[in-house]
């Protein structure tokens, strides 16, 4: 069952036992999705909107949260629209990624590797196969790289 279905229409929502659970004081995220059979990141989502945590990420978090002082070269640039959207981003994160290495800048490279991962397993996990292939394809080559 989805994580926001309810089968019983007076019967709390998955989003207001998180809540309600947090606020008493369970305020791990495993704990929380553990006792209302929730994901991870529905109950880090939940969590984020009703403005309880800050500091939750993971694979489905915007791109608007930062997670880092990386995170603002990449925030609301990032896309899988289409082809085309898919390959601009990839130019945005090889650009990062060569501004980085020029200033031996490891942290700024690993995260552009970060958000290409990221762009990677959001398209191909939402059916976009082909819009996932630049991502895979700038990874692959530069997790070849041996410097």
């Amino acid at each position: 069952m989805p994580d926001d279905a309810r089968p019983d229409p007076d019967a709390p929502t998955k989003k207001d036992q998180i809540i309600g659970l947090f606020t008493s004081g369970v305020e791990e995220v495993e704990a929380l999705a553990l006792l209302t059979d929730s994901r991870m990141s529905y109950v880090g989502s939940v969590l984020r909107e009703a403005g309880l945590v800050e500091d939750y990420f993971d694979l489905y978090t915007s791109t608007a949260h930062p997670m880092n002082p990386y995170s603002k070269f990449f925030a609301g640039r990032l896309g899988f629209k289409d082809r085309a959207t898919a390959q601009e981003s990839v130019a945005l994160i090889d650009k990062l990624y060569d501004q980085f290495a020029r200033v031996h800048d490891r942290a700024g490279q690993h995260h552009a590797m970060l958000m290409a991962l990221t762009m990677y397993n959001r398209a191909r996990w939402t059916g976009k196969t082909d819009e996932a292939e630049p991502f895979r394809t700038w990874l692959m080559e530069h997790l070849d790289e041996r410097r």
